[in-house]
């Protein structure tokens, strides 16, 4: 049961670096290989934390025999295709969000994980960080009472770079799936999926979406108002009004952060969660411990959660006519 776990990470781009600098916070695992289709890259990478193998090919890194799992960086629209790759050797795949570009190649990973027996998990590392299992703890015990209205956003300026893979729409650039996918993540895993939604949207030259709006209705006049963009800085919060108080995740919300509690009754409270990493071991910690328990699906981003949450993202985009 205390197994070291031997990582690859398929991709070696800015997030990349940010999980393999959590991996090696976290006893029990280590990173054994990673691959880039450039070999000096690879070799840097390697070089930097400490990867005893170096590939300039993805596919080689599948066939190394030593490696447990694998953490899939690549763009969005390389998710099924690496993560494929990954399960057809039998190795353990934790795939970065969105786990694909739409709920067809999310249903034919799950199909492939299945029939291979093996572990497969999308990486929403919000979920695994304790200030956001929380919130979900005070909203489940109904703390402040049900939840009467949800606002959740998350903006950033960037100067449109055609160039870059953020604004890249073949590769899944825009800020619905690049972003958007978080504030839809609040409110699918604290009020489900909605009854109806309402989306409008902002678009760059390229077609690229460079912002959307989104209005989840669900019962009792409960709206969820949701928005992404790249075209602007935003407060990047989330806000639950509840019926005795209001629940706010500070400043990006969904990364390690603070909440702040304003009871309708009584004195407002800030609560600091003592984070010392960027935040990413978590969810390796949880997909670690899956592995040597033999498990092939989390109990917590779940097979189902996964394609609720595409097939929303879909939703959404038929709605703004966003297609990739």
């Amino acid at each position: 049961m205390h197994k070291t776990i031997n990582w690859g990470i398929i991709g070696l781009g800015n997030i990349a670096h940010k999980f393999a600098t959590d991996l090696l916070t976290i006893e029990g695992a280590t990173l054994h290989a990673v691959a880039s289709r450039n070999q000096d890259k690879a070799d840097a990478f390697a070089s930097k934390y400490g990867a005893k193998k170096a590939y300039n090919t993805y596919e080689a890194l599948a066939k190394d025999k030593n490696i447990d799992a694998v953490y899939i960086a690549t763009p969005h629209a390389l998710h099924k295709e690496n993560t494929l790759l990954c399960l057809e050797h039998g190795i353990a795949v934790l795939c970065e969000k969105p786990f694909a570009m739409n709920s067809v190649e999310v249903a034919e990973m799950i199909t492939k994980a299945k029939a291979k027996n093996v572990l497969l998990m999308e990486a929403l590392w919000t979920y695994f960080l304790p200030h956001y299992k929380y919130v979900l703890n005070l909203l489940e015990e109904k703390k402040f009472g049900d939840i009467l209205k949800l606002e959740a956003d998350f903006g950033f300026y960037r100067a449109f770079d055609d160039s870059s893979r953020l604004f890249n729409k073949s590769l899944g650039g825009g800020s619905l799936l690049d972003i958007g996918i978080y504030p839809i993540f609040v409110a699918l895993s604290t009020l489900g999926i909605p009854k109806n939604l309402k989306a409008k949207a902002t678009y760059f030259d390229n077609g690229a979406d460079s912002s959307c709006d989104m209005v989840f209705e669900y019962d009792n006049n409960v709206n969820a108002y949701l928005k992404s963009t790249l075209v602007e800085d935003t407060a990047t919060e989330a806000i639950f009004y509840c019926e005795r108080g209001t629940i706010k995740i500070n400043s990006m919300f969904h990364m390690p952060t603070t909440v702040t509690i304003i009871p309708k009754n009584g004195s407002q409270e800030t609560i600091d969660f003592g984070y010392n990493t960027i935040g990413y071991n978590y969810e390796a910690i949880h997909f670690n411990e899956l592995l040597r328990l033999g498990k092939t699906e989390s109990n917590v981003m779940t097979f189902e959660f996964s394609k609720q949450l595409i097939e929303i993202l879909d939703t959404v985009r038929k709605q703004i006519n966003l297609n990739y």
